[in-house]
This record gives structure tokens, sequence and C-alpha cells, in this order.
């Protein structure tokens, strides 16, 4: 078994390609709209971003958390920088873990939390 994407929900289909391809700088390997569907490359798996009806019920359930998902960087601080002065909001500057590894959290526009990982 090997992971295929990790899949972030949004609310606002095109605004969140468009940051995740323009803003956050990641490739675009599929997209379809008609499907509310699109696909960056994160080096092996995706990372899948699946629109959903502003109404729906798991809307609320589904957009605007804590994704679980970390993405590793070259170097954390060069990559915190370019993306906070791109307008990506952070919810603290990068921090040294104990177990050696540095994170910084970051929202999408719909408050989906992901996690720039350095090692």
């Amino acid at each position: 078994m090997k992971l295929y994407a990790i899949r972030i929900f949004t609310t606002d289909w095109d605004r969140s390609v468009d940051f995740y391809q323009e803003t956050v700088g990641l490739p675009l390997v599929f997209a379809d709209q008609a499907f509310a569907w699109a696909e960056f490359d994160l080096g092996g798996a995706k990372l899948g971003i699946e629109g959903m009806e502003p109404g729906a019920p798991q809307a609320g359930e589904l957009v605007g958390r804590f994704v679980g998902a970390s993405i590793v960087v070259d170097d954390i601080d060069l990559a915190y920088s370019q993306l906070a002065g791109r307008g990506v909001e952070f919810t603290a500057p990068p921090s040294r873990q104990p177990w050696g590894g540095t994170l910084a959290h970051f929202k999408d526009p719909d408050g989906n939390i992901l996690t720039l990982l350095g090692m």
C-alpha cells in the first residue's frame, strides 16, 4: 500500500485551487471543475482539493478544520517567509519541537489548517 492523496474540503473550489497553485506554489497535476476535484503533487502523494456545497450537511464537519497533513519543506524559515509575504495566514511562526523538527501551521481560505515541516 501507499498513500495516494490527502483530501482537503472546500466550499469555494476555484478559490482553493488558486490558493494552492498560485499562493502556496504547489504543482497542479489535475483539475476538473465539473467534478470539483483538483490534485497537487507533493512529491509522490497528492493533495486533493474537493469542493462541497456550502450548505451540505458534512461541510460543517469537513471544512475549516485541522487537517493533520504535514508538508516537508527544505528550508522552513524561507518557506514561512515567502508564504507569509504572499498573504498566507500562519497560526504562529515556525517552532522548534522537542523531537528535533520545526513546525509552522497555516490556514487556507476555508480555514483548513495544514502544517509545514522542517527537519
